[in-house]
């Protein structure tokens, strides 16, 4: 219930965001009409379309993507029509008919007594809710992710209409308020005609803003303010137990603490991995009597990474005492899903312990997991006593691990803690001078993007650097941006990014097999020097051969403000995502 209550909270929040802008003239070109005849069944027209197709492209396959353009273009035609009947009635009538005809039925309908006044603006309620891109805040966020994981089902479209249901509430109650002021407007002589032409402008501004990519770039950059802070604040107070820990953002219970681990479940069936590597499969009656560590990671996270050392040295320490630790590799990016690249990152990796491939994230969804990296802790009996998400804490996951290996039977369980110094991506962040956050460079969840024009979904382009602010990032060159990644058509393009961070890494990979893609990186205009990444040398030079992880930049001096640019010399790059340390 808590879910479905942050669900509403954060649609109402939407009225003050930036993306709600696009919709706004089609809403309030009805203001002059009666709200429960009129407003009402528009709003329900539109949380209703906004929630089917949402619940759908979240989690369904190509066609409904393509549908839903076909949709979009009829939306778009229907609402431009709309416009049109209320800027020039009589012409419109005369040059787009059949169309604008039935624009005009819409846009006149509910003054007609017997009419169909309550079919009308349900329909163009649904044209709205096809055009409708809420910007993806924490919750929007975390009710999306949740979509894609676990597929479309009852929950799902349940917790996105009730998003679309509190975006609908904001705007009702703005539409009240617009109605009164319209209906004392419409009492001056002639005003009602212009606020009618008024209306139609604002109409078709809003259709060409949508048609031109302007709902998802520019408008996005017009915000004064975010709702993002006010979802965070919600989640923090409302959700706070799926919260993960961060760098130590839990404080590390001491060892009697430890002592106290209630059973939070039994082991969930591990029967739903596509393939196992290190091992063959694994079942629960196998693991009776063993100590369990399930870790939940994918080879291209960074915080997943600099977890692995501290795994690594438990499988190897406690093997022999007991403990089988089991790597599910759950895949974010889609090429994670390739088996064999999977298999050159654990070789690479140096992981010898079990790791079942979950490609259709069924052991993900039986764990009820929501997180990378994820530890699950169970004891001999089957149970599971302990979790943590995120990086950090090890001393008191070890202790977990201890104290499970002890009442299991094992004596002289060694109490100290492993000593692990990570190297390369795998080295701790420091985490208290980090102001850039994960960035996703593929439209579905890009932030912060500076080059003029925005995005333009799924078509090439030609990218200019916008002015760079702190976190902002900008494309150069000839690129394809596409829901998950970008992809350079044309040699020399490249990305800027202002950040503030000790490391910088950037996920990368070549669109064909066994393509090199060469690059070249600086900071502040020029080379690196010492504080070039794992990946690059000093002179800021590099290939992209697989695609992985790729540390770009580690400062030797720590972190300060500086300005990240990588161009490359050949075509055919994918870029997926940011993230720092």
């Amino acid at each position: 219930m808590i879910v479905f209550v942050l669900a509403y909270l954060g649609g109402i929040l939407t009225i003050v965001s930036p993306c709600i802008l696009p919709v706004i003239p089609f809403v309030f070109a009805r203001a002059d009409r009666p709200f429960l005849p009129n407003g009402l069944p528009m709003l329900i027209g539109m949380a209703l379309a906004f929630a089917a197709v949402a619940s759908f492209a979240s989690a369904a396959g190509g066609w409904i993507v393509a549908a839903n353009q076909y949709g979009r273009a009829a939306a778009l035609a229907l609402l431009a029509g709309f416009g049109l009947t209320l800027m020039l009635p009589g012409l419109a009538d005369r040059v787009m008919r059949p169309l604008v005809r039935l624009g005009a039925r819409m846009s006149g309908s509910a003054d007609k007594p017997g009419g169909d006044g309550i079919i009308a603006p349900c329909v163009l309620g649904i044209a709205s809710g096809l055009l409708w891109a809420p910007c993806a805040g924490p919750i929007l966020g975390l009710i999306l992710t949740g979509a894609a994981l676990q597929g479309t089902n009852a929950r799902t479209a349940a917790l996105l209409l009730a998003y679309a249901a509190g975006a609908a509430t904001s705007l009702g109650l703005a539409l009240l308020a617009g109605g009164r002021v319209f209906a004392t407007m419409k009492r001056l002589v002639g005003a009602g005609e212009w606020i009618r032409r008024f209306a139609g402008l604002a109409v078709l501004a809003a259709v060409a803003a949508i048609l031109l990519g302007l709902d998802t770039g520019i408008l996005t950059k017009l915000s004064v303010g975010t709702t993002a802070v006010l979802e965070q604040a919600l989640l923090d107070q409302l959700h706070p137990q799926r919260k993960p820990g961060g760098d130590g953002a839990t404080a590390a219970r001491t060892e009697d603490d430890a002592a106290d681990l209630p059973a939070e479940g039994l082991l969930p069936s591990l029967s739903g991995a596509q393939q196992w590597l290190n091992s063959p499969p694994l079942s629960l009656g196998g693991l009776k009597g063993k100590v369990v560590l399930v870790d939940f990671w994918t080879y291209s996270c960074i915080n997943c990474l600099r977890s692995l050392p501290y795994v690594r040295a438990w499988a190897d320490k406690y093997r022999d005492r007991g403990l089988v630790v089991i790597g599910v590799h759950a895949p974010e990016f889609a090429f994670e899903r390739n088996v064999d690249n999977v298999k050159r990152a654990v070789a690479t990796l140096g992981i010898s312990y079990p790791v079942a491939i979950d490609n259709d994230y069924r052991i993900w969804r039986s764990f009820e997991n929501q997180y990378w990296p994820a530890h699950y802790f169970i004891d001999a009996n089957g149970r599971v006593r302990h979790h943590h998400f995120g990086e950090g804490n090890y001393a008191e996951s070890e202790q977990v691990i201890q104290r499970l290996l002890a009442e299991a039977g094992n004596r002289g369980v060694p109490k100290e803690l492993v000593l692990v110094t990570g190297s390369g991506v795998e080295a701790a962040s420091d985490g208290r001078d980090v102001k850039s956050p994960e960035t996703y460079v593929g439209y579905d969840r890009a932030d912060n993007f500076q080059s003029p024009g925005g995005v333009v979904q799924d078509e090439s382009h030609v990218y200019t650097a916008g002015q760079q602010q702190l976190n902002g990032w900008s494309l150069i060159g000839n690129w394809t941006v596409g829901a998950e990644r970008a992809q350079l058509n044309a040699p020399q393009g490249g990305i800027v990014y202002r950040f503030h961070a000790r490391d910088l890494h950037l996920v990368l990979g070549p669109a064909a097999d066994r393509q090199t893609i060469r690059f070249r990186i600086t900071i502040d205009g020029k080379p690196p020097g010492a504080d070039h990444g794992t990946d690059v040398d000093a002179a800021g030079d590099g290939e992209v051969t697989t695609q992985r992880l790729y540390q770009l930049v580690r400062s030797a001096g720590g972190a300060s403000d500086r300005t990240f640019e990588i161009r490359f010399l050949d075509p055919g790059v994918q870029a997926y995502a940011f993230t720092f340390g």
